[in-house]
């Protein structure tokens, strides 16, 4: 397969002009997009990619990582059906592509999606491919990322939660409450989602006096088994936490279990704060008191978008989308004062009284 350089270089333009009129970018001029298919077509590319329609009706959703992880949780089924509410306006259907599986020896990520046939790409992407985002805008392609924002770079369109100063409100409930020893387990994936979260926490301890104590800092994995073992971990050290934050909603649901398993009583010995993108807070024991952010509706806007777009490509209202939702904080059952008579408990259910309040 030639490379869009080598096309770039036979037809006198630059590789994002080359991207743009193979895809048939309604901003290329008829004459440029006409050399560029002469020259793509003079070096071997395939004439139904050079030529294809601009009416496609597919639109991707892309990953630059695996398609399916146990970490991505509840978040990705309930933006799919965001996504899939979304295409319903103009019929629009729905491809699931894997970008880095997928391309091919010296080939450019908006090349895979061209190859594919792609009407346009809603996108996710992680801490270690962001850059991709920034690509696939630079060549012209009709894209929008989810759940990440790009302050740095003007071109790329974007939709997610803004959950930085309702995690900050979620420690200071704890902290008005009494608790002064206050854990957090944060997804090990350093992405601009959780480190909103990891960033709030830190705020409301600073803005409060309570210094930050590395032990009680905790990078764990995104899943249910990372929120039991932490709650293992944390409840068995000499001086346990009195309160937790998880910044993701299956690590969550685990530290929930794991604290029924060990006879931790929440919120009686431990408070929780957890975090939510659908309405999973609402089926755990007690209900669990949350950082919510709406999932579904990201997906649905962003969608909504690039369909109208992709129909119609002129209109100036929607030349890009840069949308930052908030979230919000909903008190439950999980969060109450700190125990006057707090306990450890070992990792057989042991408990072992402390001769010391934490407040």
């Amino acid at each position: 397969m030639p490379s869009v350089r080598r096309i770039a270089s036979r037809a006198g333009v630059s590789v994002a002009t080359v991207s743009r009129a193979l895809n048939n970018h309604p901003n290329v001029d008829p004459n440029t997009r006409r050399r560029v298919i002469e020259a793509a077509e003079s070096v071997g590319y395939p004439k139904v990619f050079a030529a294809r329609s601009t009416q496609t009706n597919v639109i991707a959703l892309a990953y630059t990582g695996e398609l399916v992880r146990a970490d991505y949780g509840g978040f990705d089924a309930a933006m799919q059906a965001g996504i899939l509410r979304g295409l319903n306006e103009h019929r629009f259907d729905l491809r699931m592509v894997a970008l880095q599986r997928d391309a091919v020896p010296g080939e450019g990520y908006a090349r895979v999606l061209e190859r594919k046939t792609i009407g346009g790409t809603i996108l996710r992407v992680f801490e270690d491919s962001r850059l991709i985002a920034a690509e696939l805008a630079e060549a012209g392609l009709p894209c929008v990322v989810i759940a990440d924002r790009f302050p740095d770079h003007p071109n790329v369109n974007f939709v997610c939660c803004e959950s930085r100063a309702d995690s900050r409100r979620a420690i200071q409930h704890l902290i008005d409450l009494g608790h002064r020893r206050i854990a957090l387990g944060v997804h090990s994936v350093r992405d601009t989602d959780h480190m909103d979260r990891r960033n709030g926490y830190e705020d409301a301890l600073r803005d409060n006096g309570i210094a930050l104590d590395p032990a009680l800092e905790n990078e764990i994995v995104a899943s249910t088994e990372g929120g039991a073992g932490l709650i293992t971990r944390l409840m068995a050290m000499p001086l346990p936490p009195t309160a937790v934050f998880f910044t993701d909603p299956l690590a969550t649901v685990g530290a929930l279990r794991r604290c029924l398993e060990l006879g931790v009583r929440v919120p009686q010995d431990l408070s929780i704060v957890g975090f939510d993108d659908s309405d999973v807070r609402k089926h755990t024991f007690p209900a669990c008191t949350s950082v919510v952010q709406d999932a579904e509706m990201l997906g649905f806007e962003a969608a909504r978008w690039l369909t109208r777009k992709l129909i119609n490509p002129g209109d100036e209202n929607l030349k890009s989308m840069r949308l930052v939702r908030t979230t919000r904080l909903e008190i439950n059952q999980t969060t109450g004062r700190p125990s006057a008579d707090p306990v450890r408990v070992l990792p057989d259910g042991t408990r072992v009284k402390l001769q010391q309040t934490h407040s």
